[in-house]
């Protein structure tokens, strides 16, 4: 037994500390074996401390240190006044031994010669029956893990007396190793109990249990670690990353200190799929702050050789496996409470829902199963290759005009995964679109119904309603790909915003879809930014303060993608501009801006010719057509006075807020397509509002309508009269009402299409005279003019972008004498076509061709090719300059932009990545957001229950009341591991780890 004990106690100023300190004196004047003489360390001002009686009856010493001094450097300076043979306690001024604690741990190191350290068992503060900590070992690739913490103490762990580590608090040092286990204070306050007990093995002693010693502490003293998630987890990495470079044989030191920076990358993807993102810039900051820390690595191995006797051998036994640290986290962490809300898609009849619109669409769209290509409206062919496409969607050059070089439209980079799930034929991806846009639909909306409601039959009208809408068909058939894209984005992001707050897997995924959507429609912007601000309002009032954090992360995506394009459009004063629907400019039919054409727009219809009907019935008759919706609406209407009152308010925002865009974007232009005036198309801000109408028509029928025969009713009323009204739309292609058409492939000549198959870098000055007697001048680089490579800088500018050739093409058709074809070719323009307007020509502009004709028939050099379906085609007889390299501020500002653009992306895309652990979580919870704790749930208990009205049973209101905050689990992935390089000792072959032993096992 030491013939005398020591007590250093680190004290550091607070709000709470002095009580906390005189509680813990308080304890040490009722130890059954009290400690010889007390020395006091406080960081920070000890004035209090020395002034007070208290203290002075029991301190024997006071040591006033900086307000910034560590745990480990405190300690170092308690040592100073400890005299020779004298055993050290450590403590902290929150750390209160029970009576016996010390007389348990002076025994424990009787009993056992070898043992060099005696570790107490810690319990909370406030209730001495939560075990905070006894034990702590590391796996075999170096990750710490308590043995024993954050359970109930039911004396369940007192047999245990051998640890390889264990909580620095309560300690009892032995005198005679006391100078060679001085804690190292560039562990920076964690895993400092395991680094004593790793050093304590390899002197050739251990460190022993004591579970009848016990301490209470409080979890924010100053041995504790930090609170803050961030701090902690830099504190946690910089002790790791120490203790494998003072571990690590001497040869696999440098090769671990050139790992730090690459293995901060993989455990940067990790901690995204592991959805701990406050983990990444900590990691980062470990990393970097261990490579420059020389002389503390130097001072930790020397010390460890200073006293070495032992081989590494000695802590093997100690470690825990992986296929036990596997167990243990899978331990309690397994079981949910109770099955909230079930997915039940296939046996609940989602999936043939989506089989049976499969079929529908292949119906309506039979003829594009022979279509190589889609064109029509504002649709265009894509690109040949995949390169191609994702040029496009970069900051560069663009795909037309002459020198024009800057951001890209988000769009273009949508129409890029697109054309990408389908390599061969990118153009043949958009026919594949269309044919599976209704079960897609079905699909979104069957999904985004799972939020509302866990009755099989309404999820699969929520599914059917979202399919049929008006906006939805109407786009469908006018061959409008973004609007198209929009309506099958929304239900999804519907799905995962309405839980984002909950887990990061969530928001991950609703950033990326967000960014996609208002890629698509940025028209939207303003009312999604308004449902953005009233989420984070609620959750914030809600005190979610972590759930607004994820919320904050939903625009990190969308930033990246159009910040560019905005600094471009505001540089120029278009800012207005950065709201232009993206793609291919088309003045295409759509309900005019005034208050008939509102009016429309109130019924959800984007057109005039209300989703088909007044093309195939009387305008008298076709007029009565919104009456269809009707149902629909007022069921949605109901809502805000059902059970969940709230959820239909919500959603009936949603409507409105989805409708007041339609109003304001209507008669809106910013966009101009060979100067005439094309306006936002309204129909994207319909189909927000279809998400509100459906969504309330859902809450409804789940809530309000109680018996099932009515609510039965009711859903077939509303759904056989949106099917009715779908008819038109679903039939326009067979009875030729549809703009969509069989390709083209290019919309050049195949000529051209031949000579620059493959997207090579050749141009094609496009001349087409107008009605009104002027000349559109377009380049189009490669095979043919592409939707990926359309702009809005260009088609919104309000002044020439790049090289301006108007004039020169104007000279090209006039008598000035000029060396034309070098000129031309000096731009890399290899071709020239003379085109017509789409539609009826005027005389004039038949006129204004025919003379152009003839002028470049004159012209020396113009060879022409012929005639084409396309127009008159001439070729150069000149070499065409090639495309020219971006400057280098330009090549430099791309990268840039490309650089963070891809990062952001990647990172959202990480996060969105499910894992074992995000499952469980949210099976964990219910899948309906917004329900009553009274609300019964629906859980069919027979094959045969109605889907409509099921099985109701009562549930607990702790499952159904929704959760302030998702549990992060944290079995999966783990605390990513590293690999190590080939050199570390076999026992510690990954760098988590202590590296390995300077000698051979």
């Amino acid at each position: 037994m030491p013939t005398r004990v020591h007590a250093i106690i680190v004290a550091r100023p607070g709000p709470s500390s002095r009580a906390q300190l005189l509680r813990t004196l308080d304890a040490l004047t009722l130890q059954t074996r009290r400690p010889e003489a007390v020395t006091l360390v406080v960081c920070g001002d000890g004035t209090a401390a020395r002034e007070s009686d208290e203290v002075g009856r029991i301190v024997e010493s006071i040591i006033e240190a900086r307000a910034s001094t560590s745990f480990a450097e405190a300690v170092q300076l308690g040592y100073t006044r400890v005299p020779t043979g004298s055993s050290v306690w450590l403590l902290a001024h929150d750390t209160a031994p029970h009576p016996q604690a010390l007389a348990q741990l002076a025994g424990a190191l009787e009993r056992s010669p070898s043992a060099a350290i005696a570790a107490p068992k810690l319990v909370d503060v406030d209730d001495d029956r939560e075990l905070v900590s006894l034990g702590v070992t590391m796996t075999k690739l170096g990750r710490t893990v308590e043995l024993a913490a954050g359970e109930l103490d039911q004396n369940q762990y007192d047999g245990r007396d051998d640890a390889l580590g264990a909580d620095i608090r309560g300690m009892l040092i032995r005198s005679e190793v006391r100078e060679h286990l001085e804690i190292d204070p560039a562990l920076d306050g964690a895993d400092e109990g395991l680094d004593l007990g790793v050093r304590a093995r390899l002197g050739g002693g251990r460190l022993v249990l004591a579970p009848t010693a016990r301490i209470s502490v409080s979890p924010d003293g100053p041995a504790a670690l930090p609170q803050r998630a961030g701090r902690r987890a830099y504190a946690t990495r910089v002790a790791q990353l120490h203790r494998r470079l003072a571990y690590a044989p001497a040869a696999a030191v440098p090769l671990h200190w050139l790992s730090l920076l690459p293995l901060a990358l993989w455990r940067t993807i990790a901690h995204l799929i592991g959805k701990r993102p406050a983990s990444v810039f900590p990691e980062w900051g470990a990393a970097i702050t261990e490579m420059f820390r020389f002389g503390a690595v130097a001072r930790s191995r020397r010390n460890i050789r200073a006293f070495r006797s032992a081989s590494w051998m000695s802590i093997a036994a100690l470690r825990m496996t992986r296929g036990e640290f596997r167990r243990r986290l899978d331990d309690g962490h397994g079981s949910e409470g109770g099955v909230v809300s079930e997915l039940n898609f296939f046996s609940g009849g989602g999936a043939w829902t989506v089989l049976g619109a499969l079929v529908v669409s292949i119906a309506a769209f039979t003829s594009l199963l022979a279509w190589p290509a889609l064109g029509g409206g504002a649709l265009l062919p894509l690109r040949d290759t995949v390169t191609s496409l994702w040029q496009d969607a970069a900051w560069g050059q663009r795909g037309i005009g002459v020198g024009l070089v800057g951001p890209a439209d988000p769009f273009a980079g949508v129409l890029a995964v697109i054309g990408t799930l389908w390599a061969g034929a990118p153009s043949f991806a958009m026919v594949l679109l269309w044919l599976a846009a209704l079960p897609l639909a079905v699909l979104g909306g069957w999904f985004a119904a799972t939020r509302i409601t866990d009755r099989a039959g309404l999820r699969i009208f929520g599914g059917v309603a979202w399919a049929l809408a008006p906006t939805f068909l109407t786009a469908l058939v006018e061959g409008r790909p973004a609007a198209v894209l929009v309506h099958l984005l929304l239900p999804w992001l519907f799905h995962s915003a309405v839980v984002a707050h909950r887990s990061w897997g969530a928001a991950g995924a609703a950033s990326i879809i967000l960014a996609a959507t208002l890629a698509c429609a940025p028209s939207l912007a303003p009312a999604l930014a308004v449902l953005w601000l009233l989420a984070i309002i609620i959750v914030l009032t809600r005190a979610w303060f972590h759930g607004a954090v994820r919320l904050l992360w939903m625009l990190a995506p969308t930033a990246a993608l159009f910040v560019p394009l905005i600094i471009w459009q505001a540089q120029r004063g278009n800012l207005w501009a950065v709201f232009a629907d993206p793609g291919l400019a088309w003045a295409g039919p759509q309900v005019a801006a005034d208050g008939a054409g509102r009016l429309l727009l109130a019924t959800g219809f984007p057109t005039t010719d209300l989703a088909g009907w007044a093309d195939i019935l009387d305008p008298a008759i076709a007029a009565w057509a919104p009456l269809l919706i009707a149902p629909l609406a007022l069921l949605a209407l109901a809502g805000a006075i059902a059970p969940r009152w709230g959820a239909g308010i919500t959603l009936l925002g949603v409507t409105m807020t989805g409708l007041a865009t339609a109003f304001l974007a209507v008669g809106v232009t910013v966009t101009f397509a060979h100067g005439i005036p094309v306006e936002i198309w309204p129909g994207t801000g319909l189909s927000l509002a279809w998400v509100g109408l459906v969504g309330g028509a859902l809450v409804t029928l789940d809530t309000a309508i109680t018996m099932p025969r009515v609510r039965v009713a009711a859903v077939t009323v509303a759904g056989v009269a949106l099917a009715i009204c779908a008819v038109p739309a679903l039939t326009a292609l067979h009875m030729d009402r549809s703009v969509l058409t069989n390709g083209p492939e290019s919309t050049l000549p195949a000529y051209v299409a031949a000579e620059a198959r493959g997207d090579q870098d050749l141009s094609t000055l496009v001349l087409t005279p107008l009605n009104d007697g002027g000349l559109a001048v377009d380049v189009v680089w490669g095979p043919s003019a592409t939707l990926g490579a359309q702009t809005t800088i260009l088609n919104t500018a309000t002044e020439p972008q790049g090289a301006d050739l108007s004039a020169l093409s104007v000279d090209l058709l006039s008598s000035r004498t000029f060396d034309a074809p070098e000129e031309l070719a000096q731009h890399g323009i290899a071709f020239v076509l003379l085109d017509q307007v789409d539609g009826s020509e005027s005389d004039a502009a038949r006129a204004f061709r025919v003379e152009a004709v003839t002028a470049l028939d004159q012209r020396t050099g113009f060879v022409k090719v012929g005639e084409t379906d396309k127009g008159v085609l001439w070729r150069l007889d000149a070499e065409p300059a090639a495309h020219a390299d971006l400057t280098r501020t330009q090549a430099g500002t791309a990268s840039t932009v490309t650089a963070i653009q891809l990062i952001v992306l990647f990172a959202a895309l990480l996060l969105a990545v499910p894992t074992r652990a995000s499952r469980r979580a949210a099976r964990a919870q219910s899948r309906i957001v917004g329900r009553s704790a009274q609300e019964p749930l629906v859980l069919p208990r027979r094959r045969e229950d109605e889907f409509l009205y099921g099985e109701e049973m009562a549930e607990p209101e702790e499952v159904l009341a929704e959760p302030e905050e998702v549990p992060e689990p944290e079995d999966v992935p783990a605390e990513p591991e590293d690999p190590e390089p080939e050199v570390s000792e076999p026992d510690v072959a990954e760098p988590e780890a202590p590296a390995g032993p300077e000698e051979e096992r």
